[in-house]
């Protein structure tokens, strides 16, 4: 809408005529009509008291909230795509500066525009790509105040790409903030930047913290979907899925125990005795180093993991053992020799 249509809209609502909004505001009703149809536009002193008169913001009178829909915005951005390749940056640059001045309300167009137009400069290759810099750093500031966190996510992602690329790591750094810290790529990136001004430490600790903690993520979503598979009674998937989990705790310097582990599950469900009783006994030889592998691993070697005394390794063997014995899914091999022989060990 047109700021004479919001004008229309507004002064109807409040059931006036064009003649009682004229004499409110000091001026002839010839000059209402004339806004309402689009022949003028009101003088700049008129903009407040026509606000209150008619009881809408500023921004609202001046069309700066119009939202777009997703159809329009998806338009706009094909629009620009094709100008580029038709015109060139700069001419699509100050198109798409045009089209954020009608629509500065709508943030994921400015959001987006700005992306694009980043993404351009470097497919494009303009000369002198600095002239376009304070005009996008604007847009994706703009956009790290919007109330949505995801658009504020976004912006806040390619502004510390935007900076890093032009090597200001501190002020790219700064950015992160806007990212939470449950995000495992503000680790990462904060990584790069401790990596590219010296903080050498800082970088591989960060580095090794995210590895450590994506082996967890990656053996949970794999053990679901064990789970899933067996749910459903694909048993293949299943055993395919066991295999998955310990390569995956090999690949991730986790031990051998990690690696056995999820194996016996698997052999419980296919009540297969002799393969648990391996497994078992498997586990009860490595579960006193089972945190050894993954201390000593070159992949961890700046990470500083608490050292169990052998006390407590032997105490944890005990405490395996006793959770085998109370656990309900191997009862059917409770009365084997084999148990009776490993319980005894």
């Amino acid at each position: 809408m047109k700021t004479g249509e919001v004008i229309r809209k507004y002064r109807k609502q409040k059931e006036l005529t064009q003649e009682e909004m004229a004499a409110r505001l000091g001026v002839t009703a010839p000059a209402v009509n004339k806004w309402e149809n689009g022949n003028s536009l009101p003088d700049i002193a008129l903009l407040a008291p026509i606000a209150r008169l008619l009881g809408v913001s500023l921004e609202e009178l001046l069309s700066f909230r119009e939202e777009l829909t997703e159809e329009e915005i998806r338009a706009l951005l094909n629009e620009l795509g094709e100008r580029m390749k038709k015109d060139g940056y700069d001419c699509a640059f100050h198109w798409a500066k045009e089209k954020l001045q009608e629509y500065p309300g709508s943030e994921r167009l400015i959001l987006w525009m700005a992306q694009m137009l980043t993404a351009y400069r470097i497919t494009e290759n303009p000369e002198n790509p600095e002239q376009y810099d304070a005009d996008i750093y604007s847009w994706l500031e703009q956009s790290l105040k919007s109330g949505e966190e995801e658009i504020r996510r976004s912006a806040a992602d390619s502004l510390f790409r935007f900076y890093f690329q032009k090597e200001q790591y501190e002020k790219a750094e700064g950015y992160l903030d806007f990212l939470s810290d449950q995000n495992p790529e503000r680790k990462r990136l904060k990584g790069t930047v401790y990596e590219k001004t010296g903080r050498t430490e800082e970088a591989w600790k960060a580095y090794e913290e995210l590895l450590y903690s994506y082996y967890t993520m990656v053996s949970l979503v794999l053990h679901n979907l064990y789970s899933l598979a067996l749910s459903q009674g694909d048993r293949e998937k299943a055993r395919y899925l066991t295999e998955k989990q310990a390569q995956t705790a090999y690949l991730f310097d986790m031990g051998e125990y990690s690696a056995i582990a999820p194996e016996l599950e698997q052999a419980v469900v296919e009540k297969d005795e002799k393969r648990c009783l391996e497994i078992l006994e498997q586990l009860l030889n490595h579960v006193n180093g089972m945190d050894e592998s993954f201390r000593n691993s070159l992949l961890y070697s700046h990470l500083k993991f608490k050292v169990v005394e052998t006390k407590e390794k032997l105490d944890l063997r005990e405490y395996l053992k006793k959770s085998m014995r109370e656990d309900p899914t191997l009862d059917f091999l409770k009365e084997t020799a084999g148990w009776k022989e490993l319980m005894e060990k």
